[in-house]
């Protein structure tokens, strides 16, 4: 079981979470960053530092983004691997502000 990025991310792209991962195992797209199913070992370490709480196991995946699982899966073939933070895509859009 991998973990997957769900909705929160798209058109924020926080990558806090490519710092902590230790197989580099997340991908970049032009709106949302992506996790490699093959490459993800489920260490669960970027859950905690996603900003806007994206990351999911399969397992407790909101069924309102079951979708994702898919979609991170296809996006994979256009994606950039990234393992340095960048500044966020929408961090000054009200709906990419951090969750408490």
């Amino acid at each position: 079981m991998a973990h997957v990025v769900a909705e929160p991310c798209v058109g924020c792209k926080f990558t806090d979470c490519v710092e902590v991962c230790p197989t580099n195992c997340f991908y970049e797209t032009a709106d949302r960053v992506v996790i490699n199913p093959d490459e993800c070992i489920d260490c669960t370490s970027c859950v905690p530092v996603c900003p806007v709480a994206a990351i999911f196991a399969e397992s407790d995946l909101p069924e309102q983004w079951k979708s994702y699982i898919e979609s991170n899966r296809a996006l994979m073939s256009g994606a950039t691997q990234i393992s340095v933070k960048k500044d966020a895509l929408g961090k000054g859009s009200p709906k990419c502000q951090p969750k408490q």
